[in-house]
């Protein structure tokens, strides 16, 4: 528990979707915070207006990463980063490859700059799975596959799980911080280059480091109507309009889930564990579920079990088959385990997005699920 005489953390992007949670998350346990945030109108609607989700303690300064200038205000006086300033969303940095790379890597350049000019005493980066492009893999035979790649000739025919060498089947393994970063994206490229920048100006400078590698965080406040969503709320967001889920590939793809209320305990842990500087971790649910378990509880969630998902047999750009989280490590050096049930943790969402829908449509929303107080922020 943090008092008055402390100085105050900084949290880039910290009016977005795991930040605003991050906020609260840090406030209430006795921190004072400032955010740096843009409210792009992508996220926060052509007004660029401050949430109002966001909590009213969080002192906010509105300003780009890359701007050196509103950087050196937003830092008088703080001496712990949390960043998590970002453009996210993997399809969409395939053609939009400059703005990727010019708000993820060149504002992380600018943000170290400025820290050389404003150290800092802890520096905590968010960063995420896709770094790892495929999971770790394991073969009939017991041989570990770590550097797994699908070709575009064998997803053109609908052969979606990786194979080995000799063209067996691999299976998926919880992946650890040790498997090679193998980026399918340019935002994983750009994720990557930000562990790898924050990394070496930490070390050299003296500037204790942690990186926190995010499996797919989903939660309240993740926007459903922009294409940079992440898929849960888009799940159902169709299924409560009475659309079918739509399923790449065959939707037996396997993901690691987990509540942004256990992602942004995660950070606070890291911040408050000396241990955890110079460390790079994993954080999910340790669990893995396929898309169409996710879109069948859904369905089951919204009563729509009617509506059965819709599997389109095609592949995204830069597609991973299967990504699972092994969340021993942080176990180990925070103390970490999740807390937020999946079932739980998406029948709140359904009741944000419902809420949301109504909202949007100016008519009183029946909010079928019951959100669990003991899941609110």
């Amino acid at each position: 528990m943090q008092t008055d005489t402390n100085p105050t953390l900084l949290i880039t992007g910290g009016a977005g979707f795991i930040g605003s949670h991050l906020a609260a998350e840090l406030l209430q346990h006795g921190y004072r915070v400032r955010i740096l945030d843009n409210l792009t109108p992508q996220v926060h609607g052509p007004e660029r207006q401050r949430p109002a989700h966001l909590d009213r303690r969080a002192e906010v300064f509105v300003g780009d990463i890359r701007d050196p200038h509103r950087l050196e205000e937003a830092l008088e006086g703080v001496d712990t980063v949390l960043h998590l300033a970002a453009v996210v969303g993997e399809r969409p940095s395939m053609y939009r490859i400059e703005k990727y790379m010019s708000v993820n890597t060149t504002g992380t350049a600018v943000l170290l700059e400025a820290l050389l000019e404003h150290p800092v005493e802890r520096l905590i980066v968010a960063s995420s799975a896709a770094v790892y492009g495929e999971g770790l893999y394991n073969s009939y035979n017991g041989i570990v596959h770590p550097k797994v790649r699908r070709s575009p000739e064998q997803t053109t025919r609908g052969d979606w799980e990786p194979r080995g060498p000799d063209g067996e089947v691999l299976y998926p393994l919880p992946t650890p911080e040790t498997k090679e970063a193998s980026p399918r994206s340019i935002y994983a490229l750009s994720k990557h280059d930000q562990e790898e920048m924050c990394r070496m100006i930490g070390g050299t400078y003296g500037i204790p480091t942690t990186v926190l590698r995010l499996f797919n965080v989903y939660g309240p406040y993740q926007g459903y109507a922009n294409p940079y969503s992440g898929m849960l709320t888009e799940y159902a967001s169709r299924l409560l309009q009475g659309l079918p889920v739509r399923l790449p590939e065959d939707g037996g793809q396997q993901r690691d889930f987990v509540s942004v209320y256990d992602a942004a305990r995660a950070f606070r842990l890291a911040l408050e564990t000396p241990a955890a500087a110079g460390k790079t971790l994993n954080i999910g649910s340790g669990r893995s579920h396929t898309l169409r378990t996710i879109a069948e509880l859904f369905a089951t969630m919204t009563r729509r079990q009617h509506l059965a998902p819709e599997v389109t047999g095609t592949g995204r750009v830069g597609g991973v088959r299967h990504c699972i989280a092994d969340i021993g490590k942080a176990r180990e050096v925070l103390g970490y385990a999740p807390e937020v049930p999946l079932e739980a943790g998406l029948l709140e969402l359904t009741a944000w997005v419902e809420a949301e829908i109504a909202r949007r449509q100016k008519v009183p929303s029946p909010v079928s699920a019951t959100v669990p107080s003991s899941l609110r922020v």
